[in-house]
């Protein structure tokens, strides 16, 4: 078992300083945000934020990936970004749909493209 999972203080570092410590602002984040009001300027502004971070995480992903991602083409990455948020629109917002068509295009044209 070892193996698979390593050290036994890796495991304990991982759950102290990854999991639990966000956990404590996620609960922080329950507790305030439970009391504002959702269309306050300040969530507002927190949103546009993420979703600026967001946008710009998947930007750099798709012009400069990371790990095998950078064999697949760069057509076939734009077209499965492009296919992906189609569906995501097509399918009434749903994450999940646009994700798995997004990735079916990529598996599909890695396979096709060798």
């Amino acid at each position: 078992m070892t193996e698979l999972f390593g050290d036994g203080r890796a495991i304990a570092l991982l759950l102290v300083a990854g999991f639990l410590s966000n956990e404590i602002w996620r609960a922080a984040g329950v507790v305030i945000g439970g009391k504002m009001d959702e269309n306050a300027e300040i969530l507002i502004w927190v949103r546009a934020v993420a979703a600026a971070i967001l946008a710009g995480v998947i930007a750099q992903i798709l012009i400069s990936p990371p790990g095998v991602l950078a064999t697949v083409p760069a057509a076939v990455r734009f077209s499965a970004a492009a296919f992906g948020f189609a569906v995501f629109l097509i399918a009434r917002r749903s994450v999940f749909a646009g994700v798995l068509a997004g990735e079916v295009i990529i598996v599909a044209g890695k396979w096709w493209l060798g």
